[in-house]
Protein backbone atom coordinates (compact mmCIF):
# COMPACT_ATOMS: atom_id res chain seq x y z
CA UNK A 1 0.00 0.00 0.00
CA UNK A 2 1.14 3.38 -1.03
CA UNK A 3 1.94 5.82 1.85
CA UNK A 4 -0.11 8.90 2.48
CA UNK A 5 1.67 11.90 2.26
CA UNK A 6 0.26 15.11 3.73
CA UNK A 7 0.97 18.74 4.26
CA UNK A 8 1.41 17.83 8.33
CA UNK A 9 2.84 20.98 10.18
CA UNK A 10 5.08 20.41 13.36
CA UNK A 11 4.25 21.53 17.05
CA UNK A 12 5.23 24.76 18.23
CA UNK A 13 3.44 27.42 16.22
CA UNK A 14 1.92 29.86 18.65
CA UNK A 15 -1.62 30.97 17.63
CA UNK A 16 -1.82 34.91 17.01
CA UNK A 17 -5.24 35.70 18.68
CA UNK A 18 -8.21 33.79 19.12
CA UNK A 19 -9.87 34.10 15.91
CA UNK A 20 -6.42 33.24 13.39
CA UNK A 21 -7.15 29.65 13.42
CA UNK A 22 -6.57 29.24 9.83
CA UNK A 23 -8.20 26.05 7.83
CA UNK A 24 -5.89 24.34 5.80
CA UNK A 25 -6.67 23.10 2.13
CA UNK A 26 -6.17 19.55 2.98
CA UNK A 27 -8.67 20.16 5.80
CA UNK A 28 -11.47 22.44 3.88
CA UNK A 29 -13.51 19.08 2.67
CA UNK A 30 -13.99 18.11 6.59
CA UNK A 31 -15.20 21.61 7.55
CA UNK A 32 -17.99 20.99 5.06
CA UNK A 33 -18.76 17.87 6.78
CA UNK A 34 -18.62 18.86 10.40
CA UNK A 35 -18.62 22.50 10.57
CA UNK A 36 -16.03 25.47 10.43
CA UNK A 37 -16.88 26.52 14.47
CA UNK A 38 -15.66 22.65 15.48
CA UNK A 39 -13.14 22.15 13.63
CA UNK A 40 -11.48 26.04 14.34
CA UNK A 41 -12.03 24.95 18.37
CA UNK A 42 -10.11 21.77 17.68
CA UNK A 43 -7.39 22.89 15.21
CA UNK A 44 -7.34 25.86 17.91
CA UNK A 45 -6.82 23.54 21.37
CA UNK A 46 -4.68 21.50 19.69
CA UNK A 47 -2.30 24.89 18.86
CA UNK A 48 -2.73 25.59 22.78
CA UNK A 49 -1.80 22.60 23.78
CA UNK A 50 1.42 22.18 21.82
CA UNK A 51 2.24 25.62 22.90
CA UNK A 52 2.02 24.63 26.39
CA UNK A 53 4.48 21.86 25.71
CA UNK A 54 6.87 23.98 24.19
CA UNK A 55 7.25 27.23 25.20
CA UNK A 56 6.44 26.52 29.04
CA UNK A 57 8.93 25.59 31.48
CA UNK A 58 7.96 22.02 33.33
CA UNK A 59 4.92 21.46 31.24
CA UNK A 60 6.11 18.27 29.96
CA UNK A 61 5.32 17.04 33.89
CA UNK A 62 1.96 17.36 33.30
CA UNK A 63 2.27 14.65 30.19
CA UNK A 64 4.35 11.99 30.67
CA UNK A 65 3.87 10.84 27.44
CA UNK A 66 6.10 13.53 26.29
CA UNK A 67 8.43 13.76 29.76
CA UNK A 68 11.73 12.01 28.33
CA UNK A 69 12.41 12.19 32.21
CA UNK A 70 9.72 9.62 32.70
CA UNK A 71 10.60 7.37 30.12
CA UNK A 72 14.13 6.69 31.68
CA UNK A 73 13.18 6.22 34.89
CA UNK A 74 10.83 3.43 34.19
CA UNK A 75 13.88 1.78 31.78
CA UNK A 76 15.99 2.21 34.84
CA UNK A 77 13.43 0.94 37.00
CA UNK A 78 12.70 -2.35 35.00
CA UNK A 79 16.88 -3.25 33.85
CA UNK A 80 17.16 -2.49 37.77
CA UNK A 81 14.52 -5.47 38.37
CA UNK A 82 15.74 -7.26 35.34
CA UNK A 83 12.89 -7.13 33.82
CA UNK A 84 13.50 -4.50 30.92
CA UNK A 85 13.53 -7.83 28.07
CA UNK A 86 10.44 -9.42 29.10
CA UNK A 87 8.82 -5.95 29.61
CA UNK A 88 9.54 -5.19 25.89
CA UNK A 89 8.88 -8.98 24.60
CA UNK A 90 5.49 -8.45 26.27
CA UNK A 91 4.72 -5.55 23.98
CA UNK A 92 4.59 -7.80 20.88
CA UNK A 93 3.27 -10.94 22.55
CA UNK A 94 -0.47 -9.31 21.05
CA UNK A 95 -3.55 -11.41 22.49
CA UNK A 96 -6.68 -11.94 20.72
CA UNK A 97 -9.84 -11.59 23.14
CA UNK A 98 -13.56 -12.79 22.73
CA UNK A 99 -15.71 -10.83 23.71
CA UNK A 100 -19.90 -11.49 24.13
CA UNK A 101 -21.13 -7.99 23.96
CA UNK A 102 -24.87 -7.90 24.69
CA UNK A 103 -27.53 -5.09 23.05
CA UNK A 104 -30.80 -4.52 24.45
CA UNK A 105 -33.28 -5.21 21.63
CA UNK A 106 -30.35 -6.35 19.19
CA UNK A 107 -31.91 -6.55 15.66
CA UNK A 108 -32.10 -10.13 14.96
CA UNK A 109 -30.07 -9.67 11.66
CA UNK A 110 -27.61 -8.43 13.66
CA UNK A 111 -27.34 -11.67 16.10
CA UNK A 112 -23.76 -12.93 15.65
CA UNK A 113 -22.09 -9.84 13.77
CA UNK A 114 -18.35 -10.56 14.68
CA UNK A 115 -17.01 -6.61 15.90
CA UNK A 116 -13.31 -6.47 15.78
CA UNK A 117 -11.73 -3.74 17.68
CA UNK A 118 -8.74 -1.90 18.01
CA UNK A 119 -7.12 0.86 20.38
CA UNK A 120 -4.15 2.79 21.16
CA UNK A 121 -1.87 1.65 18.75
CA UNK A 122 0.39 4.22 18.72
CA UNK A 123 2.00 3.17 15.63
CA UNK A 124 5.06 5.32 15.61
CA UNK A 125 5.98 4.58 18.55
CA UNK A 126 8.04 1.10 17.99
CA UNK A 127 8.43 -0.38 14.43
CA UNK A 128 8.35 -3.85 15.75
CA UNK A 129 5.14 -3.75 17.65
CA UNK A 130 3.85 -2.34 14.60
CA UNK A 131 4.62 -5.01 12.65
CA UNK A 132 3.63 -7.57 15.13
CA UNK A 133 0.29 -5.69 15.28
CA UNK A 134 0.11 -6.36 11.25
CA UNK A 135 1.20 -10.41 11.67
CA UNK A 136 -1.05 -10.73 14.81
CA UNK A 137 -4.39 -9.52 12.53
CA UNK A 138 -3.30 -11.96 9.66
CA UNK A 139 -6.15 -14.68 8.84
CA UNK A 140 -8.42 -13.37 11.69
CA UNK A 141 -12.48 -13.23 10.47
CA UNK A 142 -14.75 -10.58 11.58
CA UNK A 143 -17.45 -8.65 9.45
CA UNK A 144 -16.35 -4.86 10.21
CA UNK A 145 -13.82 -3.31 12.65
CA UNK A 146 -13.59 -0.09 14.96
CA UNK A 147 -10.32 1.62 16.15
CA UNK A 148 -10.78 3.86 19.11
CA UNK A 149 -8.36 6.31 18.73
CA UNK A 150 -4.56 6.75 19.78
CA UNK A 151 -2.89 6.50 16.37
CA UNK A 152 0.24 8.52 17.29
CA UNK A 153 2.92 8.36 20.56
CA UNK A 154 3.50 11.77 21.81
CA UNK A 155 0.64 14.39 21.98
CA UNK A 156 1.89 16.83 19.76
CA UNK A 157 4.14 17.43 16.51
CA UNK A 158 3.83 15.46 12.64
CA UNK A 159 1.35 13.05 12.32
CA UNK A 160 3.07 11.39 9.01
CA UNK A 161 4.98 8.59 10.88
CA UNK A 162 1.63 7.58 12.64
CA UNK A 163 -0.05 7.47 9.36
CA UNK A 164 2.99 5.37 7.34
CA UNK A 165 2.32 3.25 11.06
CA UNK A 166 -1.38 2.58 10.39
CA UNK A 167 -0.83 2.00 6.88
CA UNK A 168 1.47 -0.88 7.47
CA UNK A 169 -1.68 -2.40 9.85
CA UNK A 170 -4.65 -1.30 7.47
CA UNK A 171 -2.77 -3.61 4.88
CA UNK A 172 -4.05 -7.02 7.16
CA UNK A 173 -7.89 -5.07 8.05
CA UNK A 174 -10.78 -6.41 5.81
CA UNK A 175 -14.25 -5.27 5.86
CA UNK A 176 -15.92 -2.08 7.22
CA UNK A 177 -13.54 0.53 9.01
CA UNK A 178 -15.02 2.71 11.40
CA UNK A 179 -12.14 4.70 13.79
CA UNK A 180 -12.71 8.14 15.72
CA UNK A 181 -9.77 10.55 17.39
CA UNK A 182 -7.81 10.04 20.69
CA UNK A 183 -6.50 12.43 23.38
CA UNK A 184 -2.82 11.89 21.31
CA UNK A 185 -4.81 12.67 18.16
CA UNK A 186 -4.45 15.80 15.74
CA UNK A 187 -7.73 16.23 13.91
CA UNK A 188 -5.38 16.72 10.92
CA UNK A 189 -5.32 12.88 10.67
CA UNK A 190 -8.02 12.77 9.46
CA UNK A 191 -7.87 12.95 5.80
CA UNK A 192 -4.90 11.01 6.05
CA UNK A 193 -6.83 7.76 8.26
CA UNK A 194 -10.21 8.43 5.37
CA UNK A 195 -7.61 7.90 2.13
CA UNK A 196 -6.48 4.61 3.72
CA UNK A 197 -10.53 3.83 3.79
CA UNK A 198 -11.88 4.49 7.26
CA UNK A 199 -14.41 6.62 8.02
CA UNK A 200 -13.48 8.83 10.81
CA UNK A 201 -16.78 9.52 13.27
CA UNK A 202 -16.40 12.96 14.67
CA UNK A 203 -19.28 13.31 16.81
CA UNK A 204 -21.48 11.58 14.13
CA UNK A 205 -22.94 8.43 13.52
CA UNK A 206 -23.93 5.89 10.81
CA UNK A 207 -26.42 3.39 9.99
CA UNK A 208 -25.40 -0.23 9.47
CA UNK A 209 -28.15 -2.31 7.68
CA UNK A 210 -28.48 -6.28 7.02
CA UNK A 211 -31.46 -8.40 5.57
CA UNK A 212 -33.73 -4.98 6.36
CA UNK A 213 -32.75 -4.25 9.64
CA UNK A 214 -30.55 -1.53 11.06
CA UNK A 215 -27.90 -1.20 13.65
CA UNK A 216 -26.68 2.79 14.69
CA UNK A 217 -23.15 2.95 15.19
CA UNK A 218 -21.06 6.47 16.67
CA UNK A 219 -18.31 7.93 17.51
CA UNK A 220 -17.74 10.89 19.82
CA UNK A 221 -14.24 12.93 19.41
CA UNK A 222 -11.85 13.13 22.33
CA UNK A 223 -13.59 13.51 26.12
CA UNK A 224 -9.98 12.71 27.77
CA UNK A 225 -7.53 16.14 26.93
CA UNK A 226 -9.78 18.62 24.63
CA UNK A 227 -13.02 17.95 25.57
CA UNK A 228 -14.35 18.19 22.52
CA UNK A 229 -16.94 14.99 22.26
CA UNK A 230 -20.86 15.89 21.71
CA UNK A 231 -23.20 12.95 22.58
CA UNK A 232 -25.70 14.62 21.68
CA UNK A 233 -24.88 15.34 18.06
CA UNK A 234 -23.34 12.42 17.71
CA UNK A 235 -26.87 10.35 18.58
CA UNK A 236 -28.50 13.04 16.76
CA UNK A 237 -29.54 10.86 13.60
CA UNK A 238 -30.69 7.76 15.80
CA UNK A 239 -34.70 7.44 16.52
CA UNK A 240 -35.41 7.22 19.93
CA UNK A 241 -36.30 3.63 19.29
CA UNK A 242 -32.87 2.99 17.81
CA UNK A 243 -30.10 0.43 18.83
CA UNK A 244 -26.72 2.36 19.27
CA UNK A 245 -23.19 1.22 20.13
CA UNK A 246 -20.74 4.24 20.71
CA UNK A 247 -17.17 4.79 20.08
CA UNK A 248 -15.55 6.50 22.62
CA UNK A 249 -11.92 6.56 23.29
CA UNK A 250 -11.84 6.98 27.03
CA UNK A 251 -14.47 5.18 29.48
CA UNK A 252 -15.16 8.69 31.57
CA UNK A 253 -17.92 9.66 29.44
CA UNK A 254 -19.90 6.30 30.62
CA UNK A 255 -22.53 7.52 32.71
CA UNK A 256 -23.73 10.34 30.03
CA UNK A 257 -23.90 7.40 27.30
CA UNK A 258 -25.87 5.04 29.29
CA UNK A 259 -28.14 8.27 30.11
CA UNK A 260 -27.96 9.10 26.20
CA UNK A 261 -29.23 5.70 26.09
CA UNK A 262 -27.14 3.63 24.34
CA UNK A 263 -26.90 -0.08 24.18
CA UNK A 264 -23.04 -0.58 24.37
CA UNK A 265 -20.00 1.48 24.27
CA UNK A 266 -16.62 0.33 23.05
CA UNK A 267 -13.42 2.71 24.20
CA UNK A 268 -9.41 2.24 25.39
CA UNK A 269 -7.48 4.60 26.69
CA UNK A 270 -5.93 3.26 30.03
CA UNK A 271 -3.97 0.59 28.11
CA UNK A 272 -4.99 -1.41 31.41
CA UNK A 273 -2.51 0.16 33.47
CA UNK A 274 0.35 -1.11 31.05
CA UNK A 275 2.97 -2.00 33.61
CA UNK A 276 0.81 -3.82 36.39
CA UNK A 277 1.12 -5.86 39.56
CA UNK A 278 0.84 -9.51 39.43
CA UNK A 279 -2.49 -10.12 38.81
CA UNK A 280 -3.16 -7.59 36.55
CA UNK A 281 -3.72 -5.17 39.50
CA UNK A 282 -3.35 -1.91 37.93
CA UNK A 283 -1.65 1.15 39.69
CA UNK A 284 -2.85 3.56 37.34
CA UNK A 285 -5.09 3.60 34.37
CA UNK A 286 -5.05 8.02 33.71
CA UNK A 287 -9.10 8.04 33.26
CA UNK A 288 -11.43 9.96 35.36
CA UNK A 289 -13.48 6.72 36.29
CA UNK A 290 -13.81 3.72 38.39
CA UNK A 291 -11.18 0.84 38.64
CA UNK A 292 -13.95 -1.80 37.02
CA UNK A 293 -13.61 0.42 33.59
CA UNK A 294 -10.13 0.29 33.89
CA UNK A 295 -10.16 -3.14 31.34
CA UNK A 296 -12.47 -5.87 29.94
CA UNK A 297 -15.79 -6.27 29.86
CA UNK A 298 -18.31 -3.58 32.42
CA UNK A 299 -21.88 -2.58 32.63
CA UNK A 300 -23.36 0.38 33.92
CA UNK A 301 -27.12 0.42 33.90
CA UNK A 302 -28.82 -0.99 30.82
CA UNK A 303 -25.53 -0.02 29.39
CA UNK A 304 -22.64 -2.94 28.31
CA UNK A 305 -18.97 -1.64 27.64
CA UNK A 306 -15.94 -2.65 27.48
CA UNK A 307 -12.97 -1.25 27.60
CA UNK A 308 -9.45 -2.72 25.65
CA UNK A 309 -6.30 -2.54 27.30
CA UNK A 310 -5.05 -1.34 23.68
CA UNK A 311 -2.33 -3.10 20.81
CA UNK A 312 0.23 -0.23 21.08
CA UNK A 313 2.15 0.87 23.99
CA UNK A 314 2.51 4.52 25.54
CA UNK A 315 5.41 6.23 27.12
CA UNK A 316 7.64 3.26 26.71
CA UNK A 317 7.35 0.29 24.93
CA UNK A 318 7.11 -1.65 28.03
CA UNK A 319 4.22 -3.65 29.20
CA UNK A 320 4.31 -6.11 32.44
CA UNK A 321 1.21 -8.31 33.62
CA UNK A 322 -1.35 -6.70 31.39
CA UNK A 323 -0.36 -8.08 27.93
CA UNK A 324 -2.10 -6.15 24.49
CA UNK A 325 -4.92 -7.26 23.35
CA UNK A 326 -7.00 -7.18 19.90
CA UNK A 327 -10.87 -8.07 20.87
CA UNK A 328 -13.66 -9.99 18.67
CA UNK A 329 -16.92 -8.60 20.09
CA UNK A 330 -19.81 -11.37 19.29
CA UNK A 331 -23.13 -9.12 19.27
CA UNK A 332 -26.03 -11.03 21.12
CA UNK A 333 -29.27 -9.89 22.08
CA UNK A 334 -29.67 -8.69 25.44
Amino acid sequence: MDRIHLNLRDGGRRPQGPNSVEIPPELQPLAQRIGHTYLRQRLGLEEDHEVFCFARPGAHFFYPENWYSVHGFIRTALRLAGMYERAQRNTRAIRVTANRLILSNLPRPFEGLRLLHLSDLHADMDPRITAAIAERLRGLEYDLCVLTGDYRARTYGACQAALDGIATIRMQLNGPLYAILGNHDSIRLVPGLEALGMRVLLNESVALERDGACLHLAGIDDAHYYQVHNLHKAAADIPPDGVSLLLSHTPEVYRHAAHAGFAAMLCGHTHGGQICLPGGYALTWDARCPRRLAAGPWSHGTMHGYTSVGCGSSVVAARLNCLPEMTIHELCRG
